[in-house]
């Protein structure tokens, strides 16, 4: 394999280590409840966008689109699309919800709705969640920069997660938000640099890229036929809705930047930039994927790599010249801390605001809050840090996260919804529902992801469990509502 040249280690050493301190900078800013977890509400609807935007990128973006893409097609694009229905809904009714009804943590909401359990339930979901993601974002970032750097990739998630903690532990929401609107840049600059490289390598150009893509069908968004058992476009537009939608309306991460914006306006224009802006961006990444597909059936290589995902650090570290490889290698950087940073602050707001402020010291005063706060950032990071560790030992990582999104994450959408939409439903009829959602879910997962084999398992698309499981939820909520108004 090609040396990364002493110019890339410089690039991406200053990199790691301006990104550290330029988060740590705002410690002066995260003094109070209100500036660690909210940024003292002074954050512009603009930067609050751009940080949405880092926040759905990472490095599996990064580096399993163009995977993707060069493997298949563009089908996975088609999640991308169903951004505008989402954000519409979102803009007009949940942002205007959290804002009137919490003030840090969108489980308020529920507890408000319903009772204590509700709020209990979703927060104890949501931080489940935040860990698993935590742990594989971080370590296939660090399988990826390992691939890239030949180093230890132990030593990468210890490294990573460590400045992560550093800078999220002392920076607060302001360093999340500011670091993502760097990152955000970097992670475009890099891909475009990426884009403009290839094809200017590549014999024809652009005519070729478009020619021999079309001949490929590159650019197909999967069978348009109303199948829900295979992976088509029908299949991922009502996952990216129903995905897109448990985002917005119940994801600390989002709720937390919404609640930011110093107005609705701003926390409705932040959605609309960041929400908006994916689609590019995210077109940016398949294009590099088609694009490397062509460039490779023309361009004579070595020992390529037989899986695709490994295509993209492959063309990074071979093709690239000396100074653009740290760039891009920064690039990757950037789409995983921006992750990993949202997850931990927003993980120990939620501990910190439903569980120690609401159970254990509902007298605690706001530096006690923050002393709190503090220290379940550090061990929140410290627990997801060792949980990468063990991911080294999973078959596939990507898996493991699915899994944890379909059982921990199946009942949360549709708690939601039936919250807002049904206000004459009671809170026992909310939690029957819920449950029963969340044993379908179990159910349909262990016949997935441990028995594959059974005859009596989920017959559609894996995709599809938190669908069904969401309006299962949603469903016997409507009927027991109806019910108890009968009764």
């Amino acid at each position: 394999m090609q040396h990364i040249s002493t110019i890339d280690f410089a690039i991406i050493i200053i990199y790691i280590l301006l990104s550290t301190a330029f988060g740590a900078y705002f410690v002066k800013r995260s003094n109070s409840m209100q500036g660690f977890t909210l940024a003292g509400k002074t954050i512009p609807g603009w930067a609050i966008g751009l940080s949405l935007l880092a926040t759905y990128l990472s490095s599996i973006s990064f580096l399993a689109n163009p995977g993707k893409a060069y493997a298949s097609d563009w089908r996975p694009f088609v999640f991308s699309l169903t951004l505008p229905i989402a954000i519409w809904i979102a803009a007009k009714w949940f942002i205007p919800l959290y804002r009137k009804h919490v003030k840090t943590s969108a489980y308020e909401y529920l507890e408000q709705r319903f009772s204590l359990w509700a709020r209990l339930y979703m927060g104890t979901a949501y931080m489940l969640l935040q860990v698993g993601r935590f742990a594989v974002v971080l370590y296939l970032t660090a399988l990826a920069l390992a691939a890239l750097l030949e180093v230890n990739i132990s030593i990468l998630i210890l490294a990573l997660g460590f400045l992560t903690i550093i800078y999220t532990l002392l920076g607060g929401f302001a360093a999340v938000i500011w670091t993502d609107v760097v990152q955000s840049i970097v992670l475009l600059l890099g891909g475009l640099l990426c884009l403009f490289l290839l094809l200017h390598d590549m014999p024809g150009g652009w005519e070729q890229l478009q020619t021999t893509a079309n001949q490929h069908d590159k650019f197909a968004l999967g069978a348009t036929d109303f199948d829900l058992v295979i992976q088509g476009f029908w299949v991922i537009f009502i996952f990216g809705i129903v995905e897109n939608l448990k985002n917005f309306s119940v994801d600390q991460n989002y709720i937390q930047r919404f609640l930011s914006a110093p107005s609705d306006a701003q926390a409705k224009q932040s959605l609309w930039l960041g929400g908006l802006l994916y689609i590019p961006v995210s077109a940016l990444f398949f294009m590099i994927g088609t694009a490397l597909f062509v460039y490779y059936l023309n361009v004579p290589a070595d020992s390529l790599p037989s899986k695709a995902d490994q295509i993209f650090p492959y063309f990074i570290v071979h093709e690239l010249p000396a100074g653009v490889v740290g760039i891009v290698i920064a690039a990757v950087l950037a789409a995983g801390m921006s992750t990993l940073d949202s997850s931990l602050n927003s993980s120990a707001t939620v501990f910190t605001i439903d569980f120690y402020k609401r159970l254990i010291c509902p007298q605690a005063d706001d530096q006690t809050q923050l002393k709190t706060i503090r220290i379940s950032t550090a061990i929140i990071g410290i627990i997801a840090t060792c949980a990468s560790l063990l991911m080294m030992n999973a078959k596939t990582a990507l898996d493991v996260w699915w899994q944890l999104s379909a059982i921990f994450g199946g009942g949360m959408l549709g708690l939601f919804l039936s919250a807002v939409l049904m206000p004459k439903l009671q809170s026992h009829h909310a939690m029957i529902a819920t449950l029963l959602g969340l044993l379908f879910v179990a159910w349909a997962s262990a016949s997935k992801f441990w028995f594959i084999d059974m005859d009596w398992g989920f017959a559609l698309h894996t995709m599809m469990i938190g669908v069904v499981g969401t309006l299962l939820i949603i469903s016997t909520s409507f009927v027991l509502q109806y019910t108890f108004k009968r009764g």
